[in-house]
């Protein structure tokens, strides 16, 4: 997959983000790729992200802090969105992300990205590879060049969900206008839950998440 700038995803992506007006695509909540929390959670956050982005590292915080204290409630799926016109390293970042997921330590290499956001180069790339046990040639160069297309599909998606910037929020398919902060999260969140459907009301009551209004 090329890595430069104007190339990788974004020719895709602008044909997709054309193709946007005209139909509308359903935000993605497959729990086969990236996804933290109980894949039967009543709600679903999906992000998406760029490993470069400052933002997007103090919202992983805060977002692994909503499903860790939900009780089982929600479920958070990560979808890449590298703005690599901007970040050099968000592409090959999230390619190592992508190499690492294969091996089964995708949420690992998610955190130590977001921490270590000042060494996305390659040799730590392949530092942080070793320290999960992965073979360190695997992360970067021609071995990790395969996974771009799910990478690009990420990009493509989000361009169709007119996704521009990160990091962008989708709340059970609908899009987080909010604030990126733990407390309006919750909030919203418990909206969610408390609007959903007379036939679902019953289920809704007893799988309440755990900070909302009884």
């Amino acid at each position: 997959m090329p890595s430069g700038p104007g190339v990788g995803p974004r020719a895709d992506a602008r044909k997709a983000h054309g193709r946007a007006g005209k139909q509308s695509r359903c935000v993605s909540t497959d729990p086969g790729r990236h996804s933290r929390g109980e894949p039967g959670a009543p709600v679903v956050i999906v992000e998406y992200g760029d490993f470069e982005c400052p933002y997007c590292a103090r919202t992983a915080a805060i977002l692994h802090e909503l499903v860790d204290s939900s009780d089982g409630q929600v479920r958070q799926v990560f979808r890449h969105f590298p703005v690599f016109d901007i970040h050099p390293y968000a592409l090959t970042a999230a390619l190592a992300a992508e190499v690492a997921g294969a091996h089964g330590r995708f949420w690992e290499m998610h955190d130590l990205l977001f921490t270590n956001q000042d060494k996305l180069a390659d040799k730590y790339l392949m530092a942080f590879a070793r320290s999960l046990g992965i073979e360190t040639d695997l992360v970067v160069g021609d071995p990790a060049q395969p996974y771009g297309d799910a990478v690009e599909a990420d990009y493509a998606g989000g361009a169709e969900l007119r996704v521009q910037g990160t990091p962008t929020i989708f709340i059970d398919g609908v899009r987080y206008r909010g604030r990126l902060e733990l407390g309006p999260l919750r909030t919203a969140v418990a909206r969610t839950g408390s609007g959903r459907s007379a036939d679902d009301r019953d289920d809704s009551r007893r799988r309440r998440v755990p900070w909302a209004r009884r």
